[in-house]
C-alpha cells in the first residue's frame, strides 16, 4: 500500500530550541495510526507542521507524492488533510451549524455539503440536538464532537487528530473513538496523537513513540503495546 504521508528527517526550532529533531515516519493510505508520548515530547508540533500552521527548519513532508513543506493550511484543506486540533478550537460565538458550515468552506457543491451535514448529525446525534445553539456553550466533549464532524465536513483524505480524549468523561471517549474507527473504516486516513496511550494502541494499525522530540520506537501497535519499555513509561505498569 502506498504512503500517503511521509515525514523525512524534519526539524521544527521555536526560536533556538529544537521542538522536532530529525523525525521520520509514513502513514499509508486507509491506515491508522498513532503517535503516543509524555506531554512536551514534539507530537502536537510534529503535527502542526504537516498541517502548515509551523514551519519546518529541515528535512521534508510529503503527502499524496507532494513536498507541502510551506503550502499554507487552507491550501491543504483544499487538498483534503483536515487537522482536528488539540483543545477542539470550535468557534465559540457561532452555531453548531455555522462550525459545520465553516468545515465545509472549501467546497462549492450545496447538494453534498447537505448530504456530509446530515451525515456528521447522523454520526453525532448530540450536535442534532445542539443544531442552533453557539459552540461556546457547548460541554467539552460536545465540543469534541463538533470539531470532529467540522474537519470531516471537508471531506478529508487524511485526518489529523490531536489528542481527542483530553478533559473528557470515559464514556464520551468511548464513543469519540467508536465514531473515528468507524470513519477510518470509510477509508480516512488517520494520524492520531493521543495521551492516552493504551486506549490509542488498541484502536491503530501502526505506532511510532516520541520522546524529546525524536521518535524512538515504532512498529506495529500490539507489538508495541506489549513492549515493556512501553508498559512501564506510557501504560502505567
Amino acid at each position: 500500500m502506498a504512503n500517503l504521508l511521509e515525514l523525512s528527517g524534519v526539524d521544527v526550532r521555536y526560536g533556538g530550541i529544537r521542538a522536532v529533531r530529525g523525525v521520520s515516519l509514513a502513514v499509508a493510505e486507509g491506515e491508522m495510526v498513532c503517535l503516543i508520548g509524555a506531554n512536551g515530547a514534539g507530537k502536537t508540533t510534529t503535527l502542526k507542521a504537516i498541517a502548515g500552521l509551523v514551519p519546518t527548519a529541515a528535512g521534508s513532508i510529503r503527502y499524496a507524492g507532494d513536498a507541502i513543506a510551506g503550502v499554507r493550511p487552507f491550501a491543504l484543506v483544499r487538498r483534503r488533510l483536515a487537522l482536528v486540533p488539540e483543545g477542539r478550537g470550535v468557534f465559540g460565538a457561532l452555531t453548531v451549524a455555522e462550525n459545520l458550515a465553516m468545515g465545509a468552506y472549501v467546497r462549492d457543491d450545496v447538494n453534498g455539503i447537505a448530504e456530509d451535514r446530515e451525515r456528521m448529525l447522523g454520526l453525532f446525534p448530540r450536535l442534532k440536538e445542539r443544531f442552533d445553539q453557539t459552540a461556546g456553550t457547548l460541554s467539552g466533549g460536545e465540543q469534541q464532537m463538533l470539531a470532529i464532524a467540522r474537519a470531516l465536513m471537508s471531506r478529508p483524505r487524511l485526518l489529523l487528530l490531536d489528542e481527542p480524549s483530553m478533559g473528557l468523561a470515559p464514556l464520551i471517549v468511548e464513543k469519540i473513538f467508536e465514531i473515528v474507527v468507524a470513519v477510518a473504516r470509510q477509508g480516512v486516513t488517520v494520524l492520531l496523537v493521543e495521551q492516552n496511550a493504551l486506549l490509542a494502541l488498541n484502536i491503530c494499525q501502526r505506532a511510532y513513540v516520541m520522546e524529546s522530540g525524536e521518535i524512538t520506537l515504532s512498529g506495529p501497535a500490539a507489538e508495541l503495546r506489549d513492549d515493556p519499555k512501553v508498559r512501564a513509561a506510557y501504560l502505567g505498569e
